[in-house]
């Protein structure tokens, strides 16, 4: 067999011969060349043709048309296609039929089909589904053309793909007819046809290799991808860049529903380094930033843009009361209100609380903020006026936080304030079984502290699972959500505990009530609550399944967009956690 490879067109020696002309040239002569003979600087400088793909300036491309359908069209029959992830041009050549045109044909191809049908009949064989599919596909379709409730269509797809070696161009080939045929799709490479097959894919609306199929207008329609995978808002901040199609990522959550947001992430997915790039730009945009950090994660970005940095633990000077209040009450409700977030806390100090005991509890409080003359009530406060009410034995489980070991850490007057544009409560050195008391003291200080003055601020809750392991914490939090829209505050909840967060009641409230969905990274164990719970498509969980390091899918009310998370070459030393890095600077 003759070589079938042949230069269709090589510039390279005129393109070589113009550039010596020109350094000899006076600069009016070449610039004169140069605009007579622009076409053959902006064209390319040689194709070549094989059987299977073409080389255009070191560029392998092959082009593919589909050749196979499924028997039935689903929504989203194409996504797959719509959503590869590798450099493709996708080409849709889609022709009306008229139906004068149309209607012979089919009764011709019914004709063809009830004829074949009755031989098999009468040659005693059976008549299986390659016959009777088609014939009662092309019956339906006649009634409805002659109804008019269909059209007929003929429709070409094309898959142009690009690679810069032969190798990576048929990996990725393998890779498409694979993908497309796990979804009833087949595809055939243009053997023989590779230069029509380009100039029919190029935007001139040319059908070169007229490869087509009949369609009704449904499943056409079908074909077409209606959600944008663009998102865009003006008043936002940069998130990323889009994995489909490399467009930027911008958002402002404050434009959302709400300003909530949930982040599930595997560890070492890049969680904390998405949260750190999204607080300098919330920092740029004016917004305050408070954030609870049991992970000591924050405390370099803390310092790089002058923020507070309070270390709370059971020796430190830094204090916050508990029954802080940052403004007197307008009305009998916002006090009702504060005292069941109080007694939440109460009940997480003491391990839980009986019916009786919550009564004594919420009667105590009301008690001590009407009695207090100056100044704020402490818990010691609370605790006598338990006595009173003979609550001997909850005074006995609150005893270790008035005179115990653990009296300096609640039993004080508040010492700090939310002044700075970023505050961080480092909660590290706290023993394990009080970071989620002081977790939700922390998020009680910071809703009084909105209440009395709101203004755009954002509450960020690393290891945000801790707080749904009690149900007072879990309870409260999800209080917190539904309500921070009324102050403009934005509860952002950080978890790697998607199963725990999401079989918890509280945990799937308080995902519902978040705008803002940021998945990461998922383990074959918790992709199924995940993909179930926010309705994701099959690309989405496979994307969730096998993405990298800092990849992400950002769901914004109803937008879904596979975003890779960036940060400046400023912002990054900033903001990263890589311990080579860290430590070599």
């Amino acid at each position: 067999m003759h070589d079938m490879t042949h230069v269709v067109r090589n510039r390279m020696s005129r393109l070589k011969a113009w550039k010596e002309q020109r350094t000899d040239r006076p600069k009016e002569l070449a610039l004169s060349f140069g605009e007579q003979d622009h076409l053959d600087v902006l064209s390319y400088a040689g194709l070549e043709e094989q059987i299977d793909y073409l080389c255009i300036d070191g560029q392998y491309i092959r082009t593919l048309f589909i050749s196979g359908y499924p028997f039935v069209a689903s929504s989203g029959w194409l996504d797959t296609l719509i959503n590869f992830n590798h450099d493709a041009d996708i080409t849709y050549h889609v022709h009306e039929v008229n139906a004068l045109q149309a209607l012979p044909k089919l009764h011709r191809k019914i004709t063809e089909l009830e004829s074949t049908k009755r031989a098999m009949l009468r040659a005693g064989k059976i008549v299986g589904s390659e016959i009777t599919d088609p014939l009662d596909s092309a019956m339906e379709l006649r009634d409805k053309i002659q109804r008019g409730q269909e059209k007929l269509f003929q429709m070409a797809i094309y898959i142009s793909l690009r690679a810069s070696s032969l190798s990576e161009l048929d990996k990725v080939t393998k890779l498409l007819e694979t993908t497309m045929s796990a979804r009833l799709f087949y595809t055939k490479t243009a053997r023989f046809q590779q230069l029509e097959a380009l100039q029919s894919v190029l935007p001139r609306a040319e059908d070169q290799l007229n490869q087509k199929r009949n369609l009704d207008s449904s499943s056409a329609a079908l074909a077409f991808p209606f959600m944008s995978s663009e998102l865009v808002q003006e008043s936002g901040i940069l998130y990323g860049v889009n994995k489909s199609n490399n467009s930027l990522v911008i958002l402002d959550r404050f434009s959302l529903h709400n300003a909530n947001s949930i982040v599930f992430a595997q560890s070492g997915s890049g969680k904390s380094y998405a949260t750190k790039v999204e607080i300098l730009r919330q920092l740029m945009q004016g917004t305050k930033v408070i954030v609870i950090d049991p992970e000591r994660e924050y405390k370099l970005l803390t310092e790089s843009v002058g923020g507070t940095y309070i270390k709370l633990s059971a020796k430190s000077k830094e204090k916050i009361n508990p029954f802080d209040l940052a403004t007197t009450f307008h009305s009998r409700s916002d006090l009702s209100e504060h005292a069941q977030d109080l007694t939440e806390v109460i009940s997480l100090m003491a391990e839980g609380l009986s019916a009786r005991e919550k009564a004594a509890v919420d009667k105590a409080i009301l008690k001590i903020y009407k009695s207090t003359k100056a100044g704020q009530p402490l818990l010691e406060d609370l605790y006598s006026e338990l006595h009173k009410l003979g609550q001997i034995k909850l005074c006995e489980r609150l005893e270790k936080y008035i005179s115990g070991s653990l009296a300096d850490v609640f039993n004080a007057q508040t010492n700090i304030n939310l002044d700075n544009r970023l505050v961080i409560f480092d909660i590290k050195d706290l023993p394990e079984s009080l970071r989620q008391i002081m977790m939700l003291i922390i998020s009680n200080f910071v809703q009084n502290q909105v209440k009395a003055r709101p203004e755009k601020r954002l509450l960020i809750i690393d290891e945000g699972w801790l707080l749904l392991e009690h149900e007072e914490s879990a309870r409260f939090v999800a209080g917190l959500v539904r309500r921070a829209r009324k102050y403009y505050l934005g509860v952002s909840i950080i978890s790697q505990q998607a199963n725990d967060f999401l079989k918890s009641d509280y945990g799937r409230a308080i995902a519902s009530q978040s705008a803002l969905r940021i998945l990461m990274r998922q383990d074959t164990t918790t992709i199924k609550n995940v993909v179930s719970e926010f309705n994701l498509s099959e690309y989405e969980q496979s994307f969730l399944l096998t993405c990298e390091r800092g990849d992400a899918l950002i769901i914004a009310d109803q937008n879904h967009v596979a975003v890779k998370v960036v940060a400046s070459d400023k912002e990054h030393p900033l903001i990263t956690t890589n311990p080579a890095e860290v430590f070599h600077s």
